[in-house]
């Protein structure tokens, strides 16, 4: 067997994998059917595929706008690899796909063209998937299909079925749904966590927020951001959505790093991303551990003691995280002790005021493995008019795509 007709076979084979784990996510997240765990036919499968076949349609191109730009510029590249992730409850059932490059980019242009073809390609498909979602929303009564327990509540079940603690009577729920309820009470407690399972909400940007008010024909019909992932196009270009907004975050090797590197080269893409990176971390910590955060007792020791070993933790973990920044230890110290100080004292000012801890993980990926600067290249020569247009207008795909608070799990 050739070497090139191996290489296609592997990378085939995750894409062939990938798009089965996807399916089988799809399948989870548009009707609640699990391979294994619950009664699964052909039709779910199928349903999986209005999630699966959306989102590695824009998967694919966006990769793929990597490697033809790659290849255009004569250097050696892989086919992408696809990541498949399994099926389980939660998943979107891949962790993405990534190309590698086989030698060193010797130029500014090179490393921009490079890393602005992907988002820009897998956004333009993202906003027409988005489109077609947004003009084909079935009727509201589509989430009792999903959802019978929501049906004796009528249109306005959001004002029960997300409110802890809500109680209807067990004949309303056996009736409504054809479930057995004789191991329940006369009196239901329906939002109760062991009847509740996974709740998953996810966040808005400006581009859905747009599509909304623009597309939408009936507001109605556009369903809650709790229920959002039952509606796979719209799930699928949200996804698509917050991975090109990360991608196209601009700092270190990340595509917006290649993007912002071009534009304003090393020096000033040095300083730009130690402020983004310190920001990011800021804006992930707010609200985590204030003066009123009640925490879990660790070791058996007592709340307040509890307290300030958490504290102690997080603060020796942001440190960690700075680490990537490259400075002296002395001046990550002080910056940790600022960014920790402004976050925990922020709240007590401003109540309401709250980050997005999830962000936390990626900023440690980025400091500790990705890293935060971009590497210098050989050739350091300007950019023409229409590559500079065109990176401003990543930077602003950036900032319309990204959602502060994408996913929130319960």
């Amino acid at each position: 067997m050739n070497k090139r007709l191996k290489e296609v076979l592997v990378h085939g084979g995750l894409f062939v994998v990938t798009f089965i784990t996807t399916t089988l996510a799809g399948s989870f997240w548009v009707n609640s059917r699990i391979l294994l765990f619950t009664p699964y036919e052909w039709s779910d499968f199928m349903a999986g595929m209005q999630y699966s076949v959306p989102f590695l349609l824009i998967l694919t191109v966006h990769e793929f706008g990597h490697y033809f730009t790659a290849r255009y510029h004569k250097i050696k590249t892989s086919l992408p690899y696809y990541i498949p992730l399994p099926p389980l409850p939660g998943f979107i059932g891949t962790m993405g796909a990534l190309i590698r490059i086989r030698e060193f980019v010797k130029s500014k242009k090179q490393n921009f063209d490079i890393g602005l073809s992907g988002p820009i390609a897998g956004f333009v498909i993202a906003i027409g998937v988005l489109v077609y979602g947004f003009t084909h929303l079935p009727e509201k009564d589509h989430i009792y299909e999903i959802h019978p327990e929501y049906a004796p509540f009528g249109e306005n079940y959001e004002e029960v079925v997300y409110v802890k603690d809500t109680f209807v009577l067990k004949n309303t729920v056996e009736s409504m749904t054809g479930r057995d309820m004789s191991m329940y009470a006369d009196t239901i407690r329906f939002n109760s966590p062991e009847q509740e399972g996974l709740s998953v909400q996810l966040g808005s940007n400006v581009i859905f927020w747009a599509f909304e008010k623009m597309l939408v024909d009936d507001p109605e019909k556009m369903p809650d951001s709790r229920e959002l992932m039952h509606y796979p196009f719209l799930f699928a270009g949200f996804l698509a959505l917050l991975f090109t907004a990360l991608n196209l975050l601009p700092v270190g090797q990340l595509d917006g790093g290649h993007v912002l590197y071009g534009l304003i080269g090393a020096k000033w893409h040095r300083i730009v991303a130690q402020i983004v990176f310190v920001g990011f971390v800021f804006y992930a910590g707010i609200g985590l551990i204030t003066p009123s955060s009640q925490v879990d007792p660790l070791f058996g020791l007592d709340q307040s003691t509890s307290f300030f070993l958490w504290m102690g933790l997080y603060v020796f973990f942001i440190n960690l995280v700075f680490k990537g920044l490259k400075l002296n230890p002395v001046t990550t110290w002080m910056i940790t002790l600022i960014v920790f100080t402004v976050q925990f004292t922020l709240p007590m000012v401003f109540p309401t005021i709250e980050g997005y801890s999830g962000w936390l993980l990626f900023a440690f990926i980025i400091g500790r493995f990705l890293g935060v600067y971009h590497p210098p290249v050989m050739v350091e020569e300007p950019l023409d008019k229409k590559r500079i247009i065109l990176g401003w207008i990543a930077l602003i795909i950036f900032i319309i795509s990204f959602s502060p608070a994408p996913i929130i799990m319960s």
